[in-house]
Parts: structure tokens; C-alpha cells; sequence
């Protein structure tokens, strides 16, 4: 099984943020330390075997002190069986690490660390809301290696208003001038509620137009693939052997449990040969005063509770190995769901392979290029 813990504190909301997170002072983080910890207590039981990944994220868990994360770290070590070579992932903003804390986030076994760039030039990271420049990040990098984190992810996002293709490829190459082991390409989805999606509705920006959001994407693949990023995921790209444990968890449905304000959690309820795979998913409340309370009752009531039949169930491991390189092994699809892949899906995966959209190869359906820039359209058709 796989940990989530969610961290919601940040320095300043981004501007295309739509993740649960605000400013907070120590006394307020020790609280939600001590909330966390007693979540975790309370939810030993849901544990489903050794804990294979744990990813700290957020919001900015690099805001909590170095006592805090050791404080942290330790309890759930206390609350749950973390295997000996977990991955052990943690979020930072570059501009809020500090050499002290990545010496205790080692210490305590953190091995994995991803820094949010998104971007090289001073005035899209201004339009975005970040609070760090591109110095900083280098700083960051360079702390992160002396304190011996040797897996480290840098975060990139393109098709922001304003971004041309020569700023997107001064990003990348600014970017694997500071030599990251696993690198994340994000196109920009303007969010309800956010700053940003009200920008694009008053007119006071405008998102790229497709065609060039599709040539930086052709970019980033092209350029990251030279330097040795091959990749494995839609959005990410990664040296051989550092591609990241938990999102692969995620995507080929591994349980995972959520902890802190608005984590969400999944575990399974049935496998039955012939009857599929039925699970729960459930989200916890994003209201830090609803947490708060629900964690001291005891209570610990979901704002949101969902099971996921077993039709369901085949859906979504469509869904989620589609967007993996590798694409949905027909064996492990028979052992998770009892039935072939074939028997579900086989006549539409053969039309669309036929239309040069999904490939065939080596026991597994996986997308191709063109199925990749289209793949909602894919996944619809499959529904």
C-alpha cells in the first residue's frame, strides 16, 4: 500500500492553484502536526500490508519545521510498517528550503525530492504567483545534493498566456542544466475558482493556442529524451530507474491511504474471481475546522464516501495505465478483474488500433502518439 500525507501550508496561494492550502503560523502547524499524527492512529487498521511509498505534498510541506517533519516521519514509522526501501517523496518550494531542513528530511529517510520551477523567466513565475526565481531553485538543487538526496524531480509547466516556444525551451534547457534525475512537463489547466481562470474569463489573458501547446509538448519529449529523461508517463519523464514509485502506484491502482485535509484514500473491498474488483474511495474534509473536529471524536466520517463497482473498476485501470508508456498489461488486467481484456474492451481497442490510436505489443494495449494527443476522445470510445 502507499501514504499520502497532505501539508495544505503555503507562503502565498499560486495564482493557478486550485489544491486546499493558505499561510500559517508555528502554533497553527504544530496542531495540524499533532491532527495528522492522530489520524494516522486512528487509521492503522485500514492499512492493507507494508507500506511500499510514502509522498508528503501539499500546499508546501518544506514550511513545517525541521522538528515538525522528524516529529512527523517518526510517528507514522510508529503507526505503520514502511518497508526498509520506500520510497519516501516530499514537495518543496524553492525559496523556503533550508540547508537544516533537508539535513533532517534525510536523516529521517526522505529520498526523493520535488522541487516546483515551472518556469525560468522572472515574469511568467510572477504571472503564475510563485515566490521563488529560477536562482533559487538552483540554490535549492544545490542543497538538496550536498544533503545527499540523490532522486531528485523538478515540476514544469507549459501552455501558460504569454509563454512562447523559445521561453518554454530556455525553461528546459535551464532546467537539465541543474541535472534533475525525474522531470515533470504539465500543460496548463485553468481551475474553477482559481485567480488565474478569472484572468482567461475578464480577457486579461489568453491560453496559447493548441497547436503551439502541442509543439512545446513535441519539444519537451524531443529535448528530454536527448538527455537521457526517457518517458514513461504522459506528463513525466525520468533516467532509467528513477521513475516515481508512488504515481505508478496510483496509476496500476495499488491502495493507498490518505491523511490530512482533503486526502483522499482507496482501498479495496472484494476480489472475487469471476465477480471483478469492487473498492472504496473515500476523501477526507477540506475544511480545516471540520478535520480538526472529526479528528478529535474519533469520527472519522469522509466528506465524500464512493464505491467503485467492478465495471467501474475496469474503467479506470483503462484510464489510468493509458496514460503510463508501458499501457495496460492484459495479464495483470485478468488477474485484477478475472476477465480478459479482450472480452471487455477487444473490439473497441482494435478499431481504434486500427485508426492508429492504441498499439498492440508484447502482452499489453498501449496509446501511440496520436492516441496520446487525443486520449479523452480514446477513453470516451472506450466508454
Amino acid at each position: 500500500m502507499e501514504l499520502y500525507l497532505h501539508i495544505p501550508f503555503c507562503v502565498r496561494k499560486c495564482a493557478y492553484c486550485s489544491f486546499v492550502s493558505f499561510p500559517a503560523a508555528a502554533e497553527e502547524k504544530d496542531a495540524y502536526v499533532a491532527s495528522l499524527l492522530r489520524e494516522a492512529e486512528l487509521r492503522q487498521s485500514e492499512a492493507d500490508g507494508p507500506v511500499e511509498t510514502v509522498y508528503i505534498g501539499g500546499g508546501t510541506p518544506s514550511l513545517l519545521s525541521p522538528s515538525q517533519l522528524r516529529r512527523l516521519i517518526a510517528g507514522l514509522r510508529e503507526y505503520y510498517e514502511i518497508r526498509p526501501d520506500a520510497e519516501l517523496s516530499m514537495e518543496s518550494n524553492p525559496g523556503t528550503l533550508t540547508a537544516a531542513f533537508l539535513d533532517t528530511a534525510v536523516s529521517a529517510g526522505v529520498n526523493r525530492l520535488s522541487l516546483g520551477m515551472q518556469a525560468y523567466q522572472p515574469e511568467i513565475l510572477q504571472f503564475l504567483g510563485r515566490i521563488h526565481s529560477f536562482e533559487e531553485v538552483s540554490r535549492s538543487v544545490s542543497m538538496a545534493r550536498a544533503a545527499g538526496l540523490n532522486n531528485l524531480n523538478l515540476d514544469l509547466i507549459f501552455g501558460i498566456p504569454g509563454q512562447t516556444l523559445s521561453d518554454w525551451d530556455e525553461t528546459l534547457d535551464a532546467a537539465l542544466s541543474l541535472s534533475p534525475d525525474h522531470l515533470s512537463a504539465y500543460g496548463l489547466i485553468p481551475e474553477e475558482g482559481t485567480p488565474l481562470q478569472r484572468r482567461l474569463e475578464n480577457g486579461e489573458a489568453v491560453l496559447p493556442d493548441p497547436d503551439l501547446e502541442r509543439e512545446m509538448y513535441d519539444l519537451a519529449i524531443r529535448k528530454l529524451r536527448t538527455a537521457g529523461l526517457e518517458q514513461y508517463e504522459i506528463s513525466n519523464f525520468a533516467r532509467k530507474g528513477y521513475e516515481c514509485r508512488h504515481n505508478i502506484g496510483y496509476w496500476t491502482q495499488v491502495p493507498y491511504l490518505g491523511l490530512g485535509l482533503a486526502a483522499a484514500s482507496m482501498r479495496i473491498l472484494e476480489q472475487q474471481t469471476g465477480l471483478g474488483l469492487t473498492c472504496l474511495r473515500t476523501t477526507n474534509p477540506s475544511d480545516l475546522a471540520a478535520y480538526q473536529e472529526m479528528i478529535r471524536s474519533g469520527n472519522l466520517s469522509a466528506a465524500v464516501r464512493e464505491t467503485i463497482s467492478p465495471e467501474e473498476s475496469r474503467f479506470e485501470t483503462m484510464m489510468l495505465s493509458l496514460r503510463m508508456n508501458r499501457g495496460v498489461s492484459e495479464s495483470r488486467f485478468l488477474a485484477l478483474h478475472g476477465v480478459s481484456i479482450d472480452e471487455v474492451y477487444g473490439e473497441k481497442l482494435e478499431e481504434m488500433r486500427k485508426k492508429g490510436l492504441m498499439r498492440h505489443e508484447n502482452g499489453a494495449w498501449a496509446l501511440t502518439r496520436k492516441g496520446m494527443d487525443i486520449q479523452n476522445t480514446v477513453l470516451v470510445e472506450l466508454m
